[in-house]
């Protein structure tokens, strides 16, 4: 089911993929299909099989793995950007003086400037 149609507690599930347990349980599969070679999906060779033909599906299913692949990778990359902007600031101390500073002009409104 797309995520859009999930159920409402589904966005509480986590996200995280894992590109080496979606590949080791296709080589699974593969295997125990015992179909032979599989044509890549969409190409000619894979158009030319019958929809009936279960290497079809199965090459379909190997070529998901590349999905996962770049989602995983892309999941890596936002923790590691992540944890760079958590480290690049003293975040808590900008937070305080922020704050100190709009409770300061919250306490002297005559002192904002005023647009002319």
């Amino acid at each position: 089911m797309p995520p859009s149609e999930a159920p409402d507690d589904a966005h509480l599930a986590s996200q995280q993929v894992s590109w080496a347990e979606t590949h080791r349980f296709i080589e699974t599969v593969v295997a125990k299909a015992n179909a032979g070679p599989l044509p890549w999906a969409g190409s000619p060779a894979w158009c030319e099989l019958s929809d009936g033909d279960p290497r079809k599906l199965l090459a379909l299913a190997a070529a998901g793995e590349h999905h996962v692949l770049r989602v995983e990778v892309a999941q890596t990359a936002r923790a590691e950007a992540s944890r760079a902007v958590a480290a690049a600031a003293d975040w808590p101390k900008i937070a305080r003086e922020n704050k100190q500073r709009n409770d300061f002009y919250a306490a002297r409104p005559w002192l904002r400037r005023a647009a002319s």
